[in-house]
């Protein structure tokens, strides 16, 4: 059915030349290539014969429509199939007519399209709602539009008066095609990672997970491919459930991008997502090396707690705080750390980074956002892209700068009770979090440069006399830190 693909192809680039630039940031519209396309609808069960009621909201053009109307014809000719494809954008509806009808015209009878022009979210649940989809579909198909909503908006305000709160636009569509899913019903959605791991999506997450079963997970290794040439660099997963299922095996697949060979693997639900882990993450051991890496890490004997270690942001939100700001050394001023003062595993400061490198207190407020003299791991919240780790780790010496000292809130930071660590755990701590080990596992349950902290301390870690051994030995470069940290896992 190459000529149906080739018309909706022709159809999204159609729709994509005419969108407005404000529109499509504001609607969070990116519309799907074919090949991703084909990628997508080659995921669902099709059953043999029968009718598959099929729903699609935010169709932009229709493309998805098409790949999964091209496939059914070619591999179910028993099957019939009966879409319904929703879209918000006036502009975009022609080119989703067009293609709709070349699906039917295909079909030859076999398949029934229909556009409904309405926005998903507010039509669904805000108030005079004039969708009523719940239970009707046997699949839901999409690439739901990507954008934060803020707290204040109409649309999570809906969502949340509806039970469910969704701090994204993809993951408010994402719930309510979980209540559009007949029981038994499947969901396959290509979607950012960043719901995987982290509390901003954390109650989305488990509703999400409570209301569906994991079947499959494929995840792309470029960050900068499918959406290409929107200059999207977001990490994109495809994922399907199936609605009310029973969690069993996962199928966890990678590729480079939407176009090149796929490797794949089945693992037990439970190494997805762990039973006894209260955040829920989804991690994705995609080959036999991730699952060892994982078995390493998890069977590290302590948590930050047992270890008595505590993980905050810095205190300090310089825009909050420009009174108490300095560039020159003050009377009463103390080192601001930001994540440019990192380098190397240590903290160096002061450093022409062109930001503001003294805090100086003006009152208790102030004040309260120091941190006394002592030994600091700190890690960065956000990790550039040419740093080869997601996790950077350096330690603050108050050997090389007494008395008290300010993190910006950009850095996690170690402490106990708001006091530093001793010199071998800070240090110890820092080489565990620079190993190649932790970035590898890390990145099993994190698609995204930023580092909660809530992902640190789901980190597991060596007993407190292992770290100090680490920090002992010291470690000047990653075949160091490498070399020390397989010692302790072999030991």
């Amino acid at each position: 059915m190459a000529d149906l693909l080739d018309v909706a192809e022709v159809e999204r680039v159609a729709a994509l030349g005419g969108l407005d630039a404000r529109t499509q940031s504001e609607l969070g519209q990116f519309f799907t290539p074919a090949a991703a396309a084909q990628l997508i609808a080659s995921m669902p069960r099709l059953p043999e014969a029968g009718t598959l009621r099929v729903l699609d909201p935010g169709a932009g053009s229709g493309v998805l429509a098409a790949a999964l109307v091209s496939r059914a014809l070619s591999e179910r000719p028993g099957l019939s199939i009966e879409i319904v494809a929703v879209e918000r954008d006036p502009a975009v509806l022609p080119s989703l007519r067009a293609t709709l009808s070349a699906c039917e015209h295909a079909g030859g009878g076999r398949v029934h399209a229909e556009a409904v022009e309405a926005d998903f979210i507010l039509d669904s649940v805000g108030l005079g709602a004039s969708l009523s989809l719940d239970g009707q579909f046997d699949l839901v198909i999409e690439n739901p539009p990507y954008g934060k909503l803020a707290v204040s908006s109409a649309h999570r305000t809906a969502m949340r008066a509806a039970g469910v709160d969704a701090p994204n636009l993809y993951a408010a569509f994402l719930s309510l095609s979980v209540a559009a899913l007949r029981a038994g019903g499947q969901v396959v959605a290509i979607t950012p990672r960043s719901f995987f791991n982290g509390p901003y999506f954390g109650a989305f997450r488990a509703h999400l997970l409570d209301s569906i079963a994991l079947d499959r997970v494929h995840v792309f290794d470029s960050r900068s491919t499918v959406f290409a040439e929107t200059g999207v660099l977001q990490e994109n997963v495809v994922f399907a459930g199936t609605r009310g299922a029973t969690p069993g095996v996962v199928e966890l697949s990678v590729s480079r991008s939407h176009t090149d060979d796929i490797s794949s693997r089945a693992v037990a639900y439970d190494e997805v997502v762990f039973p006894n882990d209260p955040h829920r993450f989804i991690r994705l051991a995609t080959d036999a090396d991730d699952t060892a890496v994982a078995d390493v890490v998890l069977s590290q004997p302590c948590s930050l707690t047992d270890l008595g270690v505590q993980v905050s942001t810095g205190r300090v939100v310089d825009f909050r705080s420009r009174h108490a700001l300095s560039a020159v050394e003050q009377p009463d001023a103390v080192p601001l750390v930001y994540p440019g003062n990192l380098r190397d595993g240590s903290v160096l400061w002061p450093r022409e980074i062109r930001k503001p490198q003294w805090f100086r207190p003006s009152d208790d407020k102030d004040r309260g956002m120091l941190l006394p003299e002592g030994w600091y791991a700190v890690v960065k919240r956000f990790s550039a892209k040419e740093e080869r780790r997601r996790i950077v780790a350096s330690v603050w010496s108050p050997a090389d700068n007494p008395g008290e000292v300010a993190f910006e809130n950009h850095l996690n930071v170690f402490h106990i009770g708001g006091h530093g660590l001793d010199e071998d755990l800070a240090k110890g701590i820092a080489v565990w979090l620079n190993s190649s080990v932790i970035d590898k596992f890390f990145r099993t349950f994190s698609g995204h440069t930023q580092v909660n902290a809530t992902d640190l301390r789901s980190l597991r870690f060596p007993t407190a006399a292992a770290l100090r051994e680490l920090g002992r030995n010291g470690a000047a470069s990653q075949v160091e830190v490498d070399f020390l940290v397989m010692e302790l896992i072999a030991a």
